[in-house]
């Protein structure tokens, strides 16, 4: 329900978090505990269950490679009562005591029950989520709930229903069960989508099609929420903050939500029922974070995305991902999949059920499902697949044009969007974006780890270049070392005249200034890069203005860049050197748009 409350305890070594159905929390590298302990938890999560008046309910306690994660079901009105319950019965377990105070968000703080002995501290533990309760939020989301409404609470807002089916209160001044105008509420159309990469070019696809369709639509994602493609807030909102805010939009008809994995393990779902979700592909990323330490631990976390699809809903799926094909076997809803070859055996044997398919036969996109068999054109004549180079975008497409077939999008309609969608820079802003010079081009993309920076570097033809290249490169500091290293070995592969190595500002993730350049350098060399071709320049724009100033005729330059206010300010000067007929050699604009 609220809003998210990390707490890290350097003496415990744990951070807490918690969804809608309970708390969990997550063991820090290299703390010391036994089975015992782990026993000793589970065991205070019953007495303070007991004590507290909670029915009994799951308790998850799972060993992994960094540590554990230990989560239990709790009343939904009671959550942040439910974290300090989760740490009270790890200090327990661990026989400590708190130290530190807890701090609201208006900065007050109190001690932390686990600051007092056992005894005392259920006391406290009790009164604390005595405090909390509200039995009638309890009451609208049962009521929600049997008439199959969407049920949206956070720390200010409830509401029932979502876009122009819905209605929000102050948590504050909630109705009774009688007084809301139910006859008045109802769902809208609803996606999820979620996976490594292509999330953010899939959402925004997607929506496009549904605006085509006539439905006025909100989506979200990594840059913000927008409605009919105006933003409404920047930032990155693929969590589930982000999903209510579209889904309350007033004039919302249908909506498109980003569900990144961060926000899954966190915060769990938004929206719990929905009527398709894509898993665009799973990659290497993100290990070491939540328990995940592999691409079936990434998967599995991606897939809850299957339980909020309902029985006449569609979960789309990537059948040329291994890890995706082996963990569909557990899942019971419905799948479409998607594939390069509208042929391979899966995609005919599913075809031949009755199952939704999408994929490329003779150049051309095909789409069975609703549309038997449609043809939505040549790939090479679609935009975002720069003439069919960009493999990895075909796979978008297909997984968007799946997710609209079920949602009940006319073929005709789709094939209109895929005909000129990624023509206009405002299509797909920072995603495969180019600009020519002469003969030299720049490609300013969100590519961020080694299958995306792969993709990327294939659709722009970087191993057949005829010119130089110079890579601007960096990354958010919430990764393992081996895996900034991973990213720094791929660009390598494509021998690079000049490698540029930044920090991406306010993703450092508690690393220091130039650590994650540090680690990348040293990969570069270790690939075989000559020291002479790695500078360091942290600042994103900055670093971008070296490459360009050093471009000539015939050069690549590739940013890819992960932070939108250095993306907006690269393109803006990279739109105004267009508008000047710039050339290589020519100075740059200032920063300010004026000339060097």
């Amino acid at each position: 329900m609220p809003e998210p409350f990390v707490d890290s305890r350097r003496l415990t070594g744990c951070n807490l978090y918690f969804d809608a159905t309970g708390a969990a929390l997550e063991t820090a590298p290299g703390l010391a505990f036994d089975d015992a302990t782990l026993a000793r938890w589970a065991d205070n999560i019953a007495a303070a269950r007991d004590t507290l008046g909670w029915p009994a309910g799951e308790v998850h306690v799972r060993r992994h490679r960094s540590g554990a994660s230990l989560a239990f079901a709790a009343p939904f009105d009671q959550l942040y009562a439910a974290t300090e319950v989760a740490e009270w019965a790890w200090y327990d377990a661990l026989g400590l005591q708190a130290t530190e105070p807890v701090v609201d968000d208006e900065g007050a703080s109190r001690p932390h029950a686990a600051t007092f002995p056992r005894d005392e501290a259920l006391r406290r533990l009790q009164g604390l989520a005595a405090g909390e309760a509200r039995p009638a939020l309890v009451a609208l989301r049962a009521q929600a709930t049997a008439r199959g409404l969407p049920f949206l609470a956070d720390d200010d807002v409830v509401s029932i229903g979502a876009g122009t089916g819905a209605r929000s209160w102050p948590i504050q001044a909630l109705p009774v069960v009688d007084d809301v105008p139910w006859s008045q509420l109802h769902a809208i159309p609803a996606a999820l989508v979620t996976g490594s990469n292509g999330k953010t070019t899939t959402v925004r696809l997607l929506a496009a099609i549904l605006r085509a369709h006539g439905l006025h639509t909100a989506h979200s994602c990594t840059e913000g929420v927008y409605f009919d493609n105006a933003l409404i807030e920047g930032g990155d909102f693929s969590g589930p903050g982000g999903a209510r805010t579209a889904l309350r939009h007033a004039e919302a008809q249908a909506a498109v939500l980003e569900t990144a994995r961060g926000g899954i393990l966190r915060r769990g779902l938004a929206l719990c029922d929905a009527d398709v979700a894509v898993v665009t592909n799973i990659s290497a990323d993100h290990f070491g974070e939540y328990g995940v330490h592999d691409l079936g631990d990434l998967a599995a976390a991606k897939l809850v995305v299957a339980r909020a699809i309902g029985s006449d809903g569609l979960l789309v799926l990537n059948a040329d991902d291994p890890i995706l094909l082996r963990q569909s076997a557990m899942l019971a809803c419905a799948i479409g999949w998607f594939a390069a070859d509208y042929d391979l055996p899966l995609l005919a044997a599913h075809r031949a059920r009755g199952g939704a398919t999408c994929g490329v036969r003779a150049g051309e996109l095909w789409l069975s499902g609703a549309h038997d068999g449609a043809t939505l054109g040549a790939v090479a004549a679609m935009p975002l697949t720069l003439e069919g180079r960009a493999a990895y975008n075909i796979g978008n497409i297909a997984a968007a044009a799946l997710a609209a077939s079920a949602m009940d999008v006319p073929a005709q309609t789709i094939v209109g969007v895929l005909a000129g969608f990624g023509a206009s820079p405002d299509d797909n802003p920072g995603r495969l974006q180019a600009w020519r010079f002469g003969q030299a081009r720049v490609v300013v993309d969100y590519a961020h780890n080694p299958d995306g920076l792969r993709g990327l570097l294939h659709a722009i033809g970087a191993d057949a270049r005829q010119g130089r290249m110079g890579v601007m490169l960096g990354h958010a500091g919430n990764r393992e070392d081996d895996d900034l290293r991973a990213v720094a070995t791929t660009v390598a592969g494509y021998r690079p005249e000049r490698v540029i190595l930044k920090d991406i500002a306010g993703y450092e993730r508690g690393r220091q200034p130039g650590e994650i350049a540090a680690i990348m350098r040293q990969a570069l060399r270790e690939a075989g890069l000559a020291d002479e071709r790695i500078q360091t320049h942290l600042d994103e724009v900055a670093a971008a203005r070296l490459l360009l100033q050093d471009m000539r005729d015939g050069d690549l330059v590739v940013l890819p860049i992960h932070e939108t206010a250095a993306r907006d300010a690269v393109v803006a000067a990279l739109d105004a050197m267009r508008a000047r007929q710039w050339r290589p050699g020519d100075p740059l604009p200032e920063r300010n748009g004026t000339s060097a």
